[in-house]
């Protein structure tokens, strides 16, 4: 228990000292990305030959328990039924419940971003609200309320946002984020507007800077769309609290202490029969996290997401222990839905790319204007709408087909 203790402490809390078991070997980031056809080959399992026994067993101290009708789906094969992703936009609301569907909430930076017709250039964007604090200013109007979102994978909090904004916050920060499918390393999110930039972008009121965390978890709490996430949130945040606060890595709201991890509410996700469903998004090492936020840089983000469902109070210690810290899943047939993993270029499915074609021209959502400047991960997915006669069309087609490599 006391070598795991040290191991987590200097994996996340900034110790320079690293062990063997937390430094990652230097390695080629992969070219394109893989889709991981089955639950054992996203991510890697715990090995009791290797982890110890205790990644055989649940948490023993737990007194935690769900209510006796907390009915959970356990006989659907979980793995690969999310759709992929490109980037998940985290809204702050400082709330932990919200209506049905947060677009709907007249007036937010949700209902701009989904329903304000700008979409994003490199990829399918999942929004969440959630219960991040938003900033004072907030309160000073009562229309175009500025807050903050964090941008992921890329670890990238933007301050400043207004629904009138959420434009600028496409086109100049989530189109120029490392993605879900960017190699590690690559594309580096600027902290604020380039200066080469046109003169109305560096006029931007946005801002940006690196998210403190080495490892962020997320929680659905949304007790409107389904209430075992707003009973089950509450529990499991408990639970990851008492597991992180001994290796010094729990992270409150407030708490921008370079390090440790960052527990968050975040809106309906999806599978509410699973629940609970938990998503992890971490670095890749604590120098890259220290480094990025004493330097006030950005660095290539989470190397990994790892979205878990049907998770329980007594499996939080083992999340903690091996998912957190090492990047491994404990019970990946029982609960791994789905995820990215950056450095080995993995994922488990492809994001979805939007083409509209009419005539000789290929407008992008979200691509560039002609197919020579398409710039698609080889493993996307493309949604193609054509016109016929006077109605659009839509078929799949694979990325790969030289009619878009030309």
């Amino acid at each position: 228990m006391q070598a795991f203790l040290r191991r987590g402490t200097s994996f996340l809390t900034g110790s320079t000292g690293a062990t063997p078991e937390t430094t990652t070997p230097t390695a080629t980031p992969p070219t394109e990305f893989q889709k991981a056809a089955s639950h054992d080959t996203l991510f890697p399992k715990t090995d009791p030959a290797v982890d110890g026994e205790a990644c055989l067993h649940d948490c023993a101290s737990c007194t935690v328990r769900y209510p006796a009708k907390f009915d959970v789906d356990y006989e659907d094969t979980l793995y690969g039924n999310v759709n992929g992703w490109a980037t998940h936009v985290l809204v702050a609301t400082g709330k932990t419940d919200w209506v049905r569907d947060v677009a709907d909430e007249k007036g937010s930076v949700m209902e701009a971003i989904e329903r304000g017709g700008v979409s994003p250039a490199n990829g399918t964007l999942k929004l969440s609200a959630s219960n991040m604090p938003v900033p004072d200013e907030y309160h000073d109007t009562e229309t175009d309320q500025p807050t903050t979102v964090l941008l992921l994978p890329a670890f990238t909090i933007v301050d400043h946002v207004t629904p009138s904004r959420v434009p600028l916050l496409i086109r100049d920060f989530v189109d120029r984020a490392p993605t879900t499918t960017t190699p590690l390393g690559g594309l580096p999110l600027p902290l604020s507007l380039p200066t080469e930039a046109s003169e109305t972008a560096t006029e931007s009121p946005l801002r940006s800077r690196p998210c403190p965390h080495a490892a962020v978890i997320l929680l659905c709490s949304q007790r409107t769309r389904d209430a075992r996430c707003g009973q089950s949130a509450p529990l499991l945040r408990k639970e990851f609290e008492r597991h992180l606060r001994p290796l010094g890595l729990y992270r409150d709201l407030d708490d921008e202490r370079p390090g440790g991890v960052g527990i968050y509410f975040i809106s309906h996700v999806g599978g509410h029969k699973y629940s609970a469903n938990v998503i992890v998004y971490r670095r890749r090492s604590i120098e890259e996290t220290a480094a990025a936020a004493a330097d006030g840089a950005a660095d290539g983000g989470a190397a990994q997401g790892i979205w878990l469902a049907r998770v329980r109070p007594e499996d939080c210690e083992n999340i903690v222990r091996y998912t957190v810290l090492q990047g491994k899943v404990v019970k990946p047939r029982e609960q791994l839905r789905g995820g990215f993993d950056r450095e080995r270029g993995v994922m488990n499915d492809a994001p979805r790319v939007h083409v509209h074609v009419h005539g000789d021209s290929i407008t992008r959502r979200p691509v560039r204007k002609t197919a020579k400047d398409l710039r698609i991960d080889s493993t996307a997915i493309l949604l193609v709408s054509e016109m016929s006669g006077p109605n659009w069309r839509t078929r799949l087609e694979d990325s790969t087909a030289s009619h878009w490599r030309k």
